[in-house]
């Protein structure tokens, strides 16, 4: 059968592999042999040919001259960047004959893997490397950077990963944006909410910053970071209030609506007012707007769950739709995410049942620089893929110390000698997604994707399913289940007699087609995946985790007596730190990145627009340049995108994060912390 590598020529599917909600549908450009163009393809039913300019881009990325070729073995001082080339042959043998030594010392808990999804697809990310890694019986790794603590707090009200389907989204009347900049990170969600402005539907943005989505709305709320629940919990209070709710959905598909009706009276508009910081009046208005206005939307953000009451946040903002009935209607309802209606075979992909010891220790991602440098007994080797924790994880000035162990062997496969590859002993070169086999299912819409190889492997390098069959066959691991062809492991993780939605989806029907839709039905009327069937307003699984049963406010953590809440949120042209070591996209940033300020704190610290300022805590500094204006409220400061530091600047902005664990999940507080701000002396 002829495949995608054996034509030199020609236009081939394929999709996007960024960890971002919309997973692109593209159509790639080859000539002799290699990407010359990467296109949205238009036939795609959401994504319809339109995609960013991280991905129009990415063939500056994928033939960077930067790009890793060979495996690399260090010569230098950790951290300095000095390493020779070796064979895989030769990578091999020093990572699992260390590793072996490792065990016999130290048991295998002292090896921790390190990942995240850098590479969306499931075979790249939770594939052969969990498999390696049970049977080895390494630490865990608790993956909680990203959503986990909004998805937890999803689930107590709603069961799972479940919300509107987005394509329904062009029906409704009024689109909330809560805590989103969309623009930038979910760019078809607002092509379809303009596509509902035409037909007469209002946008209104409720966030810490006037990013772009702001810019594009009808209405923009500017919000103190962390007091979302609040002002959601207000909303309640005048719903109630003012007999918007829709009495029949509540006593038919809820659970405890009058015990929440009682409850949101202590969350009149002035106590909201003081504690959000959004206007009295304007707190009456959008209640008002979203009472009176059906269908109507909310996109629920990963900001606010970045908090250390993030994870009760969502969960309070996740009741809204309730209380009007929206879930009844076309273009009605939230979308925190959708992942529950493409939910594979994670089991079979992952394989659990090869830890032998099932009290095996876990570790919270969030806290690699703390098990770096305090866990007992020690992490004695990082291996890190699909990841850059030096600059993506908090607390980093914390994580570099720790990879600074000269006893702490680290290996790390990627793509380029990234800041934290720049601290291995072992570097190995990562193939893109467009040399793999691999499925991929979105976490927004509801399509399931196969990538097939387009190019062949880029010099020397490997998927992640390769590289852990050599690791497994080194360390002398001879179950079956490292010779399983890629194939086999999609046809596997997609047999899943748990999901409904998927049972119409094989590997054959994406082979011939590249794409499938997920068969959901609606919500309701129906039963939910939730202790009572219902959306749980109060809910006792809650209670018996330690949790209010109701939605509630809870103020954040007390991080110092440092003057402004700092907001590390992410940029237009990067994604987490993916494209900042690319030059193109570097350029298109305007190559230097700002921290936004209120006029009248700039105005009462002598800062003017375009002046470098320092930031610092007790964790950390950082020096960027001043944009001053009204995108934020007093006290609070924002900067946009991970950079990392180059020769002579401090651009490494989770130097300051707090790494708390937030409130639910595991999750992180990035947006918990605080700052002092002055002009930098030179």
């Amino acid at each position: 059968m002829t495949t995608f590598l054996d034509r030199k020529n020609g236009v081939f599917p394929s999709v996007c592999s960024l960890d971002c909600p919309d997973q692109c549908g593209l159509l790639l450009h080859k000539e002799n042999g290699r990407i010359v163009k990467v296109e949205g393809d238009p036939n795609h039913p959401v994504t319809k040919g339109s995609i960013c300019n991280k991905v129009r881009n990415m063939t500056y990325r994928i033939y960077d001259e930067k790009r890793l070729k060979y495996p690399l073995k260090r010569t230098g001082a950790k951290g300095e960047g000095s390493f020779e080339r070796i064979s895989w042959d030769e990578a091999i043998k020093v990572i699992t004959k260390k590793w072996k030594e490792t065990i016999d010392e130290n048991g295998p808990e002292s090896i921790l893997p390190y990942s995240f999804y850098g590479n969306m697809g499931n075979l790249s990310a939770e594939g052969m490397d969990r498999r390696f890694f049970h049977r080895m019986g390494a630490s865990l790794l608790d993956r909680t950077i990203c959503n986990s603590a909004g998805s937890v707090g999803y689930k107590y009200t709603m069961g799972g990963s479940f919300g509107m389907d987005p394509e329904e989204t062009v029906d409704s009347k009024l689109i909330l944006f809560w805590g989103i900049n969309a623009v930038s990170t979910n760019m078809h969600q607002v092509t379809l909410a303009q596509k509902a402005r035409k037909n007469g539907a209002k946008i209104v943005v409720i966030d810490v910053h006037k990013n772009q989505t702001g810019r594009m709305a009808d209405w923009f709320i500017p919000i103190l970071p962390g007091t979302d629940a609040a002002l959601a919990l207000g909303i309640m209070h005048i719903l109630f209030a003012e007999n918007m709710v829709n009495q029949r959905f509540l006593e038919n598909f809820t659970v405890g609506h009058e015990e929440l009706r009682e409850h949101v009276k202590q969350y009149d508009p002035d106590t909201v007012s003081q504690i959000t910081g959004v206007p009295v009046k304007d707190i009456y208005e959008l209640s008002r707007l979203y009472g009176t206005t059906s269908p109507t939307f909310i996109r629920i953000g990963n900001g606010p769950q970045h908090h250390d009451n993030g994870g009760m946040c969502i969960r309070t903002i996740s009741c809204l739709p309730a209380l009007t009935g929206q879930w009844m209607n076309k273009g009605g309802g939230a979308i925190k995410g959708n992942s529950g209606f493409l939910a594979f075979n994670s089991e079979y992909l992952q394989r659990p049942d090869l830890l032998k010891y099932k009290r095996t220790r876990v570790i919270n991602m969030n806290l690699l620089g703390e098990a770096l440098l305090t866990s007992v007994p020690p992490v004695k080797s990082l291996y890190v893929y699909g990841s850059n924790p030096v600059v993506v994880a908090p607390e980093s000035n914390k994580i570099q110390r720790g990879m600074e162990r000269e006893d702490l062997f680290v290996v790390v496969h990627d793509l380029f000698l990234t800041e934290t590859a720049k601290y291995a002993d072992i570097v190995l070169p990562a193939t893109s997604s467009f040399e793999n086999t691999d499925f991929y299912t979105s976490y927004w819409h509801h399509y399931i994707h196969l990538q097939q190889p387009v190019i062949d492997a880029y010099g020397e390098s490997k998927s992640n399913v390769d590289v852990f069959r050599l690791l497994a066959e080194a360390m002398g691991y001879e179950d079956s289940v490292f010779s399983e062809k890629e194939s086999e492991m999609i046809s596997g993780a997609l047999n899943n007699p748990g999901n409904d939605s998927m049972r119409m989806i094989d590997f054959e029907k994406l082979a011939a087609q590249q794409y499938a839709k997920a068969e959901r039905q609606p919500l309701f009327p129906g039963e939910l995946p939730t202790p009572s069937g219902k959306i749980e307003l109060c809910s006792k699984k809650m209670e018996d985790d330690g949790y209010p049963a109701l939605p509630t406010y809870i103020p954040l953590v007390d991080d110092g007596d440092f003057p402004y809440l700092f907001v590390p949120a992410p940029n237009h042209n990067f994604l987490n730190s993916t494209f900042s070591n690319n030059d193109k996209h570097v350029e298109l940033e305007k190559k230097h990145p700002k921290l936004h300020m209120n006029q009248k704190d700039a105005m009462n610290a002598g800062i003017e627009d375009g002046e470098m300022v320092r930031i610092w805590n007790e964790r950390g500094e950082c020096v960027l340049k001043a944009n001053i204006g009204e995108n934020v409220l007093q006290g609070v400061v924002v900067s946009q995108g991970l950079w990392a530091d180059a020769p002579g600047t401090k651009q490494l902005v989770n130097a300051l994060t707090p790494d708390r664990i937030a409130d639910m999940g595991g999750g992180a507080t990035f947006f918990s912390g605080r700052v002092n701000v002055e002009k930098l002396t030179l």
